[in-house]
C-alpha cells in the first residue's frame, strides 16, 4: 500500500511540476533541509549517545551547521517557484507521525486507568469459578499484570473458562537480537494460570506460536491443535474533551482502525484466533 501510494504521488508530482527545471527549487530545499538534519542529529549522536565533551562535540559539528543553513536559506529563495512542495509534504508525514504517538499515549493511558490487577482478579474469580473447558486459552495483553480485555468479555459473554490460561504480553527491546535462553520469562499464577512475558529483539522475527513452544518442560505442554487465542480488537471513539484535537483524534481513529491485526504480526494461525472488540473513548 505504501509503494503504491509513493507512486501515484510521484505520477501526480511529475505532472503538477511538469518539467525536472521546475523541480530544482523544491529538490534544492529537500536536499539541504535533510543535510542540515542529519547534521543536528549527528551532534545529538556524539554527544548524548557517545558521550564525547561538549566541545568537541560542537567543534566537530558547527561547520557543518553552518554551511547546510547557508545552503537552505539561499534555497528558501525559490520557496514559491516550487520549494513549498518538500515543505509540505513533510508537514503532512510529521502530522501523521505525531498524532499516532499521541494517539498511542492517550490510548495506553487510558487502557492503564482502567486496568484490573490479574492476581486480585484471578483470586476473585476462583471463589467461585465458572465452568472450566479443555484446552489452552492464550490472552494478549500489553502489560503484564494486568486483565486482558479479551478475558473480560470471554468470562462475559461465554461464562466459561479454559484448563489452561495464559496471559501473554510481547516486549520489544531496543537491542537488536534476544536470544532463545531468554524469550520467555514464566510466572505461575495458580489454577493452571500462567504470566508469560515473551522478548524480542527490532531484528528478531516475532513467531508467537513457536515462543510458547518453549515452555515445553518447564512444567507446561502446550498442544498446538487446542490452543485458542484471544486478542482484543479496540475501537477508538474520539470525544471533545480528548487530550488531542478533536480532528487528530478522528485521524487516529482511522489509522487505528487500518492498522495491521497483531494475529498477522505475531504468526497465529488463522484457524485459531478470536477477536473480541471493546470501543474505547480517548
Amino acid at each position: 500500500f505504501v509503494n503504491w501510494g509513493l507512486f501515484v504521488l510521484i505520477v501526480l508530482a511529475v505532472l503538477l511540476f511538469k518539467s525536472s527545471s521546475n523541480l530544482a527549487a523544491a529538490y534544492g530545499i529537500a536536499v539541504t533541509l535533510d543535510m542540515l538534519i542529519t547534521t543536528v542529529l549527528t551532534f545529538f549522536v556524539i554527544r548524548y549517545a557517545w558521550g564525547y565533551p561538549l566541545a568537541l562535540c560542537l567543534a566537530a559539528t558547527s561547520v557543518f551547521f553552518v554551511v547546510d543553513l547557508a545552503f537552505f536559506s539561499s534555497n528558501l529563495l525559490k520557496l514559491a517557484d516550487g520549494g513549498w512542495f518538500p515543505l509540505l509534504i513533510a508537514a503532512g508525514v510529521f502530522t501523521v507521525m505525531l498524532t499516532w504517538k499521541d494517539g498511542r499515549r492517550l490510548l495506553n493511558k487510558k487502557l492503564a486507568a482502567d486496568a484490573i490487577d490479574l492476581t486480585s482478579f484471578l483470586e476473585a474469580v476462583f471463589v467461585s469459578p465458572p465452568t472450566r473447558v479443555s484446552g489452552t486459552a492464550v490472552f494478549l495483553t500489553a502489560a503484564p499484570g494486568t486483565v486482558p480485555n479479551a478475558m473480560l468479555h470471554n468470562l462475559k459473554h461465554n461464562k466459561v473458562l479454559h484448563e489452561v490460561n495464559l496471559f501473554v504480553t510481547v516486549v520489544n527491546h531496543e537491542v537488536p537480537w534476544i536470544g532463545m535462553n531468554k524469550r520467555l520469562e514464566l510466572e505461575a499464577l495458580g489454577h493452571d494460570c500462567w504470566q508469560v512475558v515473551v522478548n524480542y529483539g527490532f531484528k528478531n522475527e516475532p513467531d508467537l506460536p513457536r515462543a510458547l513452544q518453549l515452555m515445553t518442560g518447564r512444567g507446561f505442554e502446550l498442544d498446538p491443535m487446542s490452543t485458542s487465542y484471544f486478542l482484543s480488537r479496540d475501537t477508538i471513539a474520539p470525544t471533545l474533551s480528548g487530550g488531542m484535537a478533536h480532528w487528530r483524534e478522528k485521524l487516529f481513529a482511522q489509522m487505528h482502525l487500518n492498522a495491521s491485526g497483531a494475529a498477522n504480526f505475531l504468526k497465529l494461525p488463522s484457524n485459531s484466533v478470536v477477536e473480541l472488540g471493546s470501543k474505547i473513548e480517548i
